[in-house]
């Protein structure tokens, strides 16, 4: 075989190679905010969710937390002193559709609570003042 031919033959696999790749990353099924839409809630021991209070604090738009996310009024997420950044969680209150969102500052919380939230997480959970909510891990 032609040694040109045979670099040509190459780089056409590699090119295939390659589409087929983007392919599937395109494919691949993905939930809000580009999570995998795969994710499961990881019940506690005994088939259940955690159970702590959470209330929605005030933020300043446009700021960076300590995780690294610029707050914006479509934020969604947790604030917590113990768990580590980006950890997901499902979260859900009084009935509302279970939420996947994540942890996006660390910092010490009210005392009494578990979680601040951030306004629109509150909004999509129906949290008014300090409320009781259930979460669990997501994987």
């Amino acid at each position: 075989m032609n040694p040109a031919l045979a670099q040509r033959e190459v780089a056409l696999a590699g090119v295939a190679l390659l589409a087929a790749v983007l392919a599937v990353a395109l494919a691949s099924p993905r939930g809000p905010n580009g999570e995998s839409a795969h994710l499961q809630p990881v019940p506690v021991p005994g088939g259940g969710w955690y159970t702590a209070l959470a209330g929605a604090r005030p933020v300043h738009y446009g700021t960076r937390t300590n995780c690294g996310v610029v707050l914006r009024p479509q934020t969604r997420g947790l604030v917590d002193s113990v768990l580590p950044c980006n950890v997901k969680l499902f979260v859900t209150f009084a009935g509302s559709d279970r939420v996947l969102t994540q942890v996006i500052a660390r910092r010490p919380v009210v005392p009494g609570r578990r979680f601040d939230v951030t306004p629109a997480l509150a909004d999509d959970l129906g949290i008014h003042g300090i409320e009781r909510i259930k979460w669990v891990y997501a994987r």
